[in-house]
Parts: structure tokens; C-alpha cells; sequence
């Protein structure tokens, strides 16, 4: 070094020792540390679960019994037409400003005036945002969300009667199907329909349709574990009946048809599951021509109802 001349920053002294930055550049190079849990994180839903936890005295929230659905939405004229004429219940219609009136835009408003429904003008682009891009010709309808009954409040509610029935569908997945099942279960007095929470049809707007307005009297639980609500039903004394094509015993004969019976109703396509069919007591058939391969699920779950019916 030059005589006069001052060390520089950051430079250190002695052979072998390479310059730095003299800690210049050591808030940039230096990481952020690792990443936050995710309960640490305010903008996550698991930092609400445990503030929520946190409010609760350090304890899990208790589960609610009842379980409510996400709305559900009916777009198009003849389709919200038929919705009303159908009674399925609305919470709010909405019409988009300067809607042609022909006839069928006149039955809406005349029906949604009588029922003193909710009715909203909107912008088009305001319901194209809130249909997410449906085509609904200016109309559309917000179903209120169905609320389920949880699988242990329908087993109480039937064990208050003598000898009840309840309905439990094995993954149906059409939702006609749904509607017609709960309306046959009310007709002959069931107490109740159980579904699974996966893979199986919901209480849509097809489903209330196809009830006929019986959704609104016989209630309809989800089950988070079918199998494990068809043994708490078994537990408590019920005959379980598996309708199933290749069932041996014929529905005529259904063992315990007069006491607490559950008739579990298997998909469209495959059936019952394996381990529904295990928690069945018994596996019935319903007798049917050589010339046809089987029955639509919705009708052959009525055509057990009535026999079950008969036979008490």
C-alpha cells in the first residue's frame, strides 16, 4: 500500500485475506429464514382454524349437525319457469335490465309477484358475473342452500317411531334419480333418505324438480361415511336390505320388513359398493321379464317402498 493511502473499507489486513464488502451488501444477500408454517400465515385458512381454535379455549370447533350446501343457480326463461311452476324454493330471481317481456318473462314476474319473491334488476354484465357466464336470457333464479340433516339427528328422529323406514342410496348420481327416490320415500312414509357426501348426487335444482315438492317434507342426510352410518343404524336394531338385481331373496319375502328396516339403494350403473353390500342383512331382487336387463334406480326404489309398505 502506497505510504499515505488508507486501508479500504472492508479490507482486511494480513496475507491471504480476500477484500468484502465491509457488510454493504449483507442485508441483500441474506435470506428471508424459512418459510412460515401455514398457521402462521394470516391470509390462511389454517390461521383461522387455529385462531378459532385458539377463541374456543384451545378446543376443536364441535361439528354442526346440520350441513348446508352451496347455492344453486336455475338460468335460462323455460327453465326458471318450470323451477317456479315446480315450487322449488328461491331466494332471490334476478332479471337483467331492458329484458324482453315476451309471455314467458311475464309468468316469471307474475309468479315472483304473487309469492312475494325477492326480485332484483340487475345489469347484464352483473348477472354474466354472478352465473359465471351461463347462458340465462336475462333471467336467472339463486336457490337458498339445502340444508342436510346429519346422519345421527335422522337415526333419532326415526327411532321416535314405531317402525320406521329409512332410505339410504348407495352413490346415486343422477339427480332425477334423487328427486323421484325422496318422492316415493315420502309417499309411503319413510323417515328419511341418507346419501354420502362424495360421488353422489346433491339436492340441485333437478333434484328438487323431480321430488314434486317432496323435498320440502322428508328430510335428506349427508353422510361423511355412508358405511359407517349404515352400522350405526344396524346398531340401533334395523334390518338392513340391500336392493340388489342379483339378490337371492325376493322382495315379497324380505326378512324384518315389519320392524325398523333401512333399504339401501345401490348406484345406476354398478350397484352397490362392496361394502355396502357386506352391511346389508340381507340382498333383495326384484322379480322382472327375462327380456329386460334391470330396472332404473328411482323405480326400482319405489317398487321396493310399496312392497315394504304392503307387507305392513
Amino acid at each position: 500500500m502506497p505510504p499515505g493511502q488508507k486501508p479500504r473499507a472492508g479490507r482486511a489486513r494480513g496475507k491471504g485475506v480476500t477484500a468484502g464488502s465491509g457488510g454493504r451488501h449483507k442485508r441483500s444477500l441474506s435470506g428471508r429464514g424459512p418459510t412460515p408454517k401455514a398457521e402462521d400465515r394470516p391470509y390462511h385458512k389454517a390461521h383461522k382454524a387455529k385462531a378459532s381454535r385458539e377463541s374456543a379455549g384451545g378446543r376443536r370447533p364441535v361439528r354442526a349437525n346440520r350441513v348446508a350446501a352451496g347455492p344453486e343457480w336455475v338460468v335460462g326463461r323455460n327453465a326458471v319457469v318450470e323451477a317456479l311452476q315446480a315450487e322449488i324454493p328461491v331466494k332471490t330471481a334476478y332479471v337483467a335490465e331492458g329484458a324482453d317481456r315476451d309471455e314467458r318473462l311475464r309468468d316469471i314476474l307474475k309468479i315472483a309477484a304473487d309469492r312475494s319473491m325477492p326480485l332484483l334488476e340487475v345489469t347484464r354484465a352483473e348477472l354474466d358475473r354472478m352465473t359465471g357466464g351461463a347462458v340465462h336470457q336475462a333471467v336467472a333464479l339463486q336457490l337458498p342452500a339445502y340444508t342436510y340433516l346429519h346422519p345421527d339427528d335422522l337415526l333419532a328422529k326415526a327411532l321416535e317411531s314405531e317402525a320406521p323406514i329409512v332410505v339410504a342410496l348407495d352413490h346415486i348420481n343422477d339427480p332425477r334419480n334423487l328427486g323421484a327416490i325422496i318422492r316415493s320415500a315420502a309417499a309411503f312414509g319413510s323417515t328419511g333418505v341418507v346419501i354420502p357426501e362424495r360421488r353422489s348426487a346433491g339436492m340441485t335444482a333437478a333434484a328438487w324438480k323431480t321430488s314434486a315438492g317432496a323435498a320440502a317434507r322428508i328430510p335428506v342426510a349427508r353422510a361423511t361415511n355412508l358405511n359407517r352410518a349404515l352400522q350405526s343404524f344396524a346398531k340401533a336394531g334395523f334390518t338392513l336390505a340391500g336392493l340388489d338385481a342379483e339378490g337371492t331373496t325376493d322382495i315379497g319375502g324380505l326378512p324384518g320388513a315389519s320392524g325398523p328396516i333401512v333399504l339401501v339403494v345401490g348406484s345406476e350403473g354398478t350397484g352397490l359398493t362392496r361394502l355396502a353390500r357386506e352391511a346389508c342383512d340381507a340382498l333383495v331382487s326384484i322379480p322382472i321379464a327375462v327380456s329386460v336387463e334391470s330396472l332404473n334406480a328411482g323405480v326400482a326404489a319405489g317398487i321396493a317402498l310399496y312392497e315394504i309398505s304392503r307387507q305392513r
